[in-house]
């Protein structure tokens, strides 16, 4: 490497590392996203009263409005809304980041042989990703939900996952196949490199920005659908709280008690709004495009 490529590398590091500290998207996104990644990991510590403690004296603390003791106020069965979102913060988070860690390399592997390989193979593939997709994904996961019989953690996880990997292999589809033909593809053919070689040492690396890009708006949408499920009684099960088993509570007293629903709403759209900025951040960063 001569002394100007070091040179333009460096300077360009230090461009892409201004645009990292500065942008206000990813600042922004990352601390709406780190405080509530913090309060749902010190959620028992946070929470004022216990959220599922039904208290003795019931009528007493049944729809209790916002006030001094209990902030945000307190539900049918007289229990704290605030420890309840504290706690149902750590479902709803841990859903939209597990579904997303487990689809992700599902669709980047799909994506990879069918963009590089072609012919049958990516017919057979895009085909089967074009029938997933063909579908609503809440309604899709509703009858998934339904098949599965008992809903709960576990089933909501396998029914985001089982949809919410044609995405990502779309994407890494055409990735790979604008990429397929560039000349450091084309020589590391003609130097006899393996397949497997091209495929996860130069054609996957050159995916991951946008790849990381997907994975912050995927975990946007998980959170979304997870509230969907919740709302519709197909989500994780009482005694469990999330942010969807929330607003299904609160949907009834909506014109009455409208807190019930306000909270966990603000809640649910202030971290997906989180992962939008971060998400739209990153895409500023990576793509060449926008660099100028």
């Amino acid at each position: 490497m001569s002394e100007r490529q070091r040179q333009n590398g460096r300077r360009y590091g230090r461009r892409l590392g201004g645009r990292w500290k500065w942008h206000r998207g990813i600042l922004l996104g990352s601390l709406i996203l780190f405080f509530f990644g913090l309060i749902a990991l010190l959620s028992p510590l946070l929470s004022p009263y216990d959220p599922y403690r039904i208290p003795e004296k019931l009528q007493a603390f049944s729809l209790l409005s916002p006030g001094a003791d209990h902030w945000l106020g307190t539900d049918l069965l007289g229990r704290d809304l605030l420890s309840r979102i504290l706690y149902g913060a750590r479902i709803s988070l841990l859903v939209g980041v597990v579904v997303e860690l487990a689809v992700t390399p599902v669709g980047v592997t799909i994506g990879l042989f069918a963009g590089y390989f072609g012919g049958k193979i990516d017919a057979v593939l895009m085909r089967i990703t074009d029938a997933v997709m063909a579908f609503p994904g809440l309604v899709l996961a509703i009858a998934l939900t339904a098949v599965l019989e008992r809903p709960g953690f576990l089933s909501v996880i396998i029914v985001l996952a089982a949809v919410r990997w044609t995405t990502v292999a779309r994407l890494v589809r055409g990735q790979v196949l604008s990429l397929r033909e560039a000349e450091h593809i084309t020589a590391a053919v003609a130097l006899g490199a393996r397949k497997g070689r091209i495929i996860f040492r130069h054609l996957l690396p050159n995916c991951l920005a946008p790849i990381l890009v997907a994975m912050t708006f995927g975990v946007a949408s998980n959170i979304l659908s997870e509230a969907g499920l919740g709302f519709l009684g197909l989500g994780v099960q009482p005694p469990t709280v999330s942010w969807g088993s929330l607003l299904a509570e609160g949907a009834v007293y909506l014109t009455v008690k409208p807190w019930l629903c306000i909270f966990p709403g603000l809640a649910i759209t202030c971290t997906v709004l989180g992962f939008h900025l971060l998400g739209d951040g990153l895409r500023d960063i990576f793509d060449p495009r926008l660099r100028s």
